[in-house]
């Protein structure tokens, strides 16, 4: 190994030793003399030691190591560089996925036609979807156009735009799948973009999970809990927007955490190469390149913004928690002033790179509008000359001012609904959605003898939340006392999909929302499982009891979707069946 001299006073030669008071917890290793290397995960994949304490005892074969080595292992930790390590572990990070996506699958293509009418606001997208589909642009339809649109005439639509308040990306969405599987006739292709959506996420978090906690088991818990949600499943069984905003923001997280083991892996081959040079690190370190999963997130926030306007509020957050990333990694590779580093080498960059690209992502979900002269509000910089901004091509300035209009729209939305709910509740899904109700005297619709019922109910598995709410003051409490940034990843869609609506509760807002977060509520219920299993690798008997209690959880939830299942999916059932899971009378 390449020796080093002694370095000046004011040089950093590395990672910072273990004795520093100001030990950096929010990342996955310390910096305490590595393990040996056979001192990994246990074999089943399951969480080991804590995210930031090497695995095993240690010992001198530290000293064997490259710097790179050494500060591989101080920015990444033991267990997450031998997370794949293994054909088993390889095999089941795809076996396990595949399994619960197959559950997923079933669970929302299973009669996904029924019923065989526009449900809630599905009266609104498909429509509208298919329109886009016939003529480029959301065309108005003539008054009570759904009896006619579920009985086949789908073309009933008039020449004239119609005024639509969300831009285009998610419909045009729904509409591929309609031209895909049979064209607006058909309920189930109204439906097929949401449900393949709905299992594109089930793998998403299952790999996130997997990735995030180093742990192939956990990533298929992640999943499994995704597949039987019923907010994930209700979604995925609608043709609407909501859905589709969470699986780009979804993509976007995932590449940022793969863009956080990648930046790092390029700090520890860079500053270890300065290392075994017999240079010193000192004040400021290495820049890391062109990070290509980065513009990649960027490209999906920006599409994420093209469903719907709150995905603003994810690339916010999601920025803003790269950059922290960046930064945690320049201190614990030992860059003297890490804080100015990440400042000008990683966050100016970022800002410089991601938000013209999310902004050219959002322009481009909008080709269909740019190239339609009779979408609506095309022509009002040609009609408008002088007004609006007038330094912006026609195209812009036309674009400009309907965003305007529908900013206003959006924040004067003050109309009562029977189903409005305030954001405090949604983390315990207090007033849930109703999407479709139906109610049948004997001798209707095939009831015998006794009222039936059919229902969606857009309410998330009542055990998964309420238990994903105590999960989220744990996550809270790593953040500030451990500083664990697995807390803070966990949190950071909760915040970003939750939190800016307490500032809108004025307006008429809706449980159901909280679909673009649900994959988090998991992540956050599948961390305080790890956190749990970690803080106990060492206790046999406390161990064993956590696991007990967490079979015993994980099947209570799953028993709980089997029994809600109806309810989420317009089975036609006794009415007694359907008050029987109406816990609370909210939920009515």
């Amino acid at each position: 190994m390449s020796s080093v001299s002694q370095p000046p006073a004011d040089a950093h030669p590395g990672p910072r030793p273990a004795s520093d008071a100001s030990d950096d917890r929010s990342d996955d290793a310390g910096t305490r003399p590595p393990p040996d290397a056979e001192a990994s995960d246990p074999p089943d994949g399951s969480p080991g030691e804590r995210a930031d304490e090497p695995a095993g005892p240690h010992h001198d074969a530290a000293s064997d190591l490259t710097h790179r080595e050494r500060l591989l292992l101080a920015l990444l930790g033991p267990r997450r560089l031998a997370l794949g390590a293994t054909a088993h572990d390889r095999l089941w990070g795809w076996l396990g996925v595949a399994i619960v996506a197959a559950v997923a699958a079933v669970l929302r293509l299973w009669n996904l036609g029924r019923p065989g009418t526009l449900v809630f606001d599905e009266t609104y997208y498909v429509k509208q979807a298919w329109t886009l589909l016939q003529v480029g642009y959301e065309a108005d339809w003539p008054e009570e156009p759904n009896p006619a649109f579920e009985a086949g005439d789908v073309n009933s639509f008039l020449p004239t735009a119609d005024y639509v308040v969300h831009p285009p990306l998610g419909k045009w969405m729904i509409a591929l799948g309609m031209r895909a599987f049979g064209g607006a006739e058909n309920p189930w292709s109204w439906r097929i973009a949401s449900a393949l959506v709905g299992v594109v996420a089930v793998v998403l978090v299952a790999r996130i999970a997997r990735r995030l906690f180093a742990s192939t088991a956990m990533g298929i818990v992640a999943g499994a809990l995704m597949a039987v949600d019923g907010e994930a499943i209700v979604h995925s069984r609608t043709g609407l927007l909501d859905n589709m905003l969470m699986v780009w923001v979804l993509v976007a997280f995932g590449c940022l955490l793969l863009d956080r083991e990648q930046a790092r892996r390029r700090l520890a081959e860079r500053c270890g190469a300065i290392l075994d040079a017999g240079g010193t690190i000192g004040r400021y370190g290495p820049g890391l390149g062109w990070r290509w999963w980065r513009f990649a997130a960027a490209v999906a926030l920006g599409l994420a913004c093209g469903v719907k306007w709150s995905g603003l509020y994810f690339l916010a957050v999601l920025a803003v928690v790269s950059v922290l990333w960046d930064a945690t990694a320049r201190r614990t590779a030992g860059v003297g002033r890490w804080w100015e580093d990440a400042l000008v080498r990683d966050a100016v960059p970022a800002a410089l790179v991601m938000l013209p690209t999310a902004a050219l992502a959002y322009l481009a979900s909008w080709t269909s509008w740019f190239r339609s002269p009779g979408a609506y509000m095309r022509q009002w910089a040609l009609d408008h000359p002088g007004e609006g901004v007038p330094w912006l091509p026609p195209g812009l300035r036309s674009l400009w001012e309907y965003h305007l209009k529908m900013w206003d729209f959006h924040n004067g939305l003050t109309s009562e609904h029977t189903y409005e709910a305030h954001p405090l509740g949604w983390i315990l899904q207090w007033r849930p959605t109703s999407f479709y109700w139906r109610s049948y005297d004997p001798g209707e619709a095939g009831c015998e003898v006794e009222r039936c019922a059919r229902a969606i109910t857009s309410l998330g598995n009542p055990v998964l939340w309420w238990t994903a709410a105590l999960a989220v003051l744990v996550a809270l409490y790593a953040l500030v006392r451990l500083k664990d940034w697995r807390a803070l990843a966990v949190l950071s869609g909760i915040v970003a999909g939750w939190a800016p609506w307490f500032l809108y509760a004025e307006r008429t807002i809706f449980t159901f929302y909280s679909i673009v977060f649900t994959p988090w509520v998991v992540l956050t219920l599948v961390y305080a499982m790890t956190l749990a299993l970690e803080r106990t690798e060492h206790r046999p008997v406390a161990r064993a009891r956590v696991r007990v209690g967490l079979t015993v959880l994980l099947t209570t939830i799953g028993a709980v979707s089997v029994f809600f299942y109806p309810i989420w999916t317009a089975w036609q059932v006794p009415y007694w069946f359907w008050r029987l899971h109406m816990w609370l009378p909210t939920w009515i």
